[in-house]
């Protein structure tokens, strides 16, 4: 069994009496989670209820807030219980029907979940404001695929696995970046099996999501738009450029962009600056959000990592773990000047920025590049990061206290 990191905040949220509102991208492990909720519950001798609108036999208990109340009714009586509610997405006007049921005061505790679509996106968060509190599921991190892959081994003794097997914690390295952390690719056993899980998961995308909930009909400039931007991680994107390359209007780039934002398969990150003069303002990267499915749009799912084709493989590694590790309001931005000083990610936490840059290779004597000098010249601050394959080393450059920090200990940063 797969442990989730996320499962113990779901559990505590089980006594709030708000919605329990689980979003990601399909096949992420969303209602396997409610699953395991459900069994939770129930060894506590808790009443509960599955429901899912995949199933055609439980459509009809969502023809009405009326009809659904009569099942909960015919299953629970008076007692108070928790209805679990899968790919809630597919019903027509989610967000209303269940802010209708949640603002009837009833004595049952609901757990929705849905993939990524503009139907659960936009108007269940507009709905349910104030009703719900929203978990986004994620394919599994690096450090719950690590865990997983040795059997749960080394959960208190992490840098200590890193530090004496070096061999072993490299294959499962490149293992994730090759392959990503979709359950079902991770639990395949074979590159076949494994190629299989993730072509079924990437078609199920982009006919069941795209073409069918958002109504995009040319699959092949969308498909040609993954290519592009799978090719171009971390670098900065023209619109107008994709839209001669793909043939398509720079108003359809601007909606495909932005679907791929709202179905959780790209993150957009957009640059930090107090200078707009001197700072490059508007042209925004993107990042994946799963490296097997970025691979595997590029035909490379299963090709060996080496160090001339991963660097920005590396780059959208440590953008997912600094995602994992800051949750909103911090936000993740990249600094670019006119002048070309990079760093590759600012952490914006309001009251503090964190300066983050990436290196695919071991730094050797705390070395650091002049385009992060410049950056902690300009803003000062109190701490900055340097993500490498080496080991873990500290100097000061004058109020700034950098760390160069090994690939295996990013989730420790905060």
């Amino acid at each position: 069994m797969i442990q989730r990191q996320i499962l113990s905040e779901l559990e505590e949220h089980l006594s709030k009496p708000e919605i329990t509102l689980l979003v990601g991208p399909r096949q992420a492990g969303k209602t396997y989670l409610m699953q395991l909720l459900k069994t939770k519950l129930e060894s506590d001798g808790l009443k509960t209820l599955f429901l899912s609108l995949d199933f055609e036999q439980d459509r009809q208990y969502f023809g009405s807030q009326a009809d659904l109340l009569k099942k909960i009714q015919l299953e629970f009586g008076g007692i108070k219980g928790y209805i679990f509610i899968d790919e809630i997405q597919r019903k027509a006007d989610a967000g209303l029907f269940l802010k209708g049921l949640y603002d009837q005061g009833l004595s049952y505790k609901f757990i929705v979940s849905g993939s990524g679509s503009l139907e659960l996106k936009e108007n269940i968060h507009e709905s349910l404001a104030g009703r719900k509190q929203v978990f986004e599921i994620t394919p599994l991190t690096f450090s719950e695929f690590v865990n997983f892959r040795t059997d749960y081994k080394y959960l208190d003794r992490w840098n200590d696995f890193f530090a004496i097997e070096k061999n072993k914690a490299k294959e499962l390295f490149e293992e994730y970046l090759m392959f990503g952390g979709y359950p079902k690719v991770v639990l395949s056993a074979t590159l076949e099996d494994k190629k299989a899980a993730m072509g079924e998961l990437y078609q199920s995308y982009l006919e069941r999501d795209i073409k069918a909930l958002l109504g995009v009909h040319r699959l092949d400039a969308f498909s040609n738009l993954v290519k592009i931007l799978a090719s171009q991680i971390g670098g900065m994107i023209n619109v107008s450029e994709l839209a001669n390359t793909v043939g398509a209007s720079v108003q359809t780039i601007n909606n495909y962009l932005w679907y791929m934002e709202k179905t959780f398969i790209i993150n957009r990150i957009s640059p930090y600056f107090r200078n707009i003069r001197k700072e490059i303002s508007k042209s925004p990267l993107y990042y994946f959000g799963d490296l097997g499915l970025r691979n595997y749009s590029l035909g490379l799912f299963g090709v060996s990592v080496t160090p001339a084709t991963t660097g920005h493989l590396f780059e959208n590694f440590t953008y997912l773990e600094l995602k994992e590790n800051f949750s909103e309001p911090a936000q993740i931005h990249y600094w670019h000047t006119r002048s070309d000083a990079e760093v590759d990610f600012v952490v914006d936490r309001g009251s503090q920025i964190i300066p983050v840059e990436v290196k695919y290779r071991k730094i050797e004597n705390s070395a650091i590049s002049r385009s992060f000098r410049n950056f902690l010249e300009v803003y000062s601050p109190p701490r900055g990061f340097i993500i490498h394959l080496g080991e873990f080393s500290q100097t000061k450059v004058n109020k700034t206290t950098v760390e160069h920090v090994p690939y295996h200990q990013i989730s420790f940063i905060k």
